[in-house]
């Protein structure tokens, strides 16, 4: 089973075509999407995923607000979302949904507002208490969390001990990091910053103790559009994160 983070940058726009085909390419089970809208190139995309055999899907675009930043979840299996309590109070960047696998499982979507939103913090503090109160049996979140540790996921100084310490809970928590746990302290930036283009990890996987044991890789691409200068954001300014697990 293999599922698919990806931030997709506004959208999709343009791209859109082009970021279907290289999810194709990627032959995903499952995808999560960020800054997924209800624009049309957007539904576009979730319709060519719907014909690549993703038709089981959730999101939290709104049609009234349609270019506002949200959330797709596409599935080959059939997705039943779901409320817990306390969980994050930003209705577009969240969405945790039951998955009718083979072997069922729940899975939560998140894009984490940046700091100066004055969002990020109250954001992380109610998925550590959806993680520390979880009884729902194998779970895993992804998404774009604009957090990491401390030099170990920047390469100049960026996050601070509240995004550290978040990403340490995490794992105190039994929900591991997916990356850090195949690759231990292997670097590897996620989103470049446009000025100065300094590197930072910003798009990870959680998977708690019930699921773990099914993890087999996790690695990060770029996508690609197909053109000769082969350039790292042709598609998006994020790489994505692709996840193996066991199917059994």
């Amino acid at each position: 089973m293999k599922i698919l983070s990806w931030n997709i940058r506004a959208g999709g726009g343009v791209r859109a075509e082009k970021i279907a085909a290289q999810i194709q390419r990627w032959c995903p089970d499952i995808v999560a999407l960020m800054e997924f809208r209800g624009t049309p190139p957007s539904l576009c995309l979730a319709e060519a995923l719907s014909e690549q055999g993703l038709n089981h899907q959730r999101t939290t675009a709104d049609p009234k607000n349609p270019t506002v930043n949200s959330l797709l979840l596409a599935s080959r299996w059939p997705l039943r979302k779901i409320v817990v309590k306390n969980e994050p109070n930003e209705p577009r960047r969240w969405l945790l949904a039951k998955v009718s696998a083979p072997k069922p499982f729940t899975i939560g979507v998140m894009h984490i507002p940046n700091r100066n939103t004055g969002l990020k913090f109250p954001y992380h503090n109610a998925v550590l208490d959806v993680v520390q109160k979880w009884r729902g049996g194998p779970a895993l979140l992804v998404g774009d969390t604009n957090s990491g540790q401390i030099d170990l996921d920047e390469e100049v100084p960026c996050f601070g001990p509240p995004e550290h310490d978040w990403m340490t809970s995490l794992d105190d928590a039994h929900w591991k990091d997916a990356f850090r746990l195949l690759h231990g302290e292997a670097r590897a930036y996620t989103w470049y910053s446009p000025n100065k283009g300094n590197g930072f990890r910003l798009d990870e996987a959680f998977v708690n103790r019930m699921m773990v044991h099914r993890l087999t890789k996790a690695r990060y691409e770029w996508g690609n559009d197909g053109s000769k200068d082969r350039r790292r954001e042709a598609l998006s300014d994020h790489s994505a994160l692709i996840l193996d697990f066991k199917s059994g």
